[in-house]
């Protein structure tokens, strides 16, 4: 059985459309804990047809 954790990163949208912060490091720092990298997922863009986030899809083993 696997657990799934989702982790929202918000966009910036000042000059160029950027992460709010390193998703880089936070995929990092969740795979030494046992996470697995699933997918990175853009939602259905905003208003200016633009994402306003990106969600980190992330898996791991059940602990028995």
């Amino acid at each position: 059985m696997y657990e799934y954790k989702a982790i929202k990163v918000g966009l910036s949208k000042v000059g160029t459309i950027a992460p709010k912060e390193d998703y880089h490091r936070i995929i990092d720092e969740y795979a030494s804990r046992g996470w697995r990298l699933v997918q990175l997922f853009a939602p259905p863009v905003g208003v200016y047809g633009v994402a306003t986030y990106i969600e980190i899809i992330l898996e791991r083993e059940e602990k028995p």
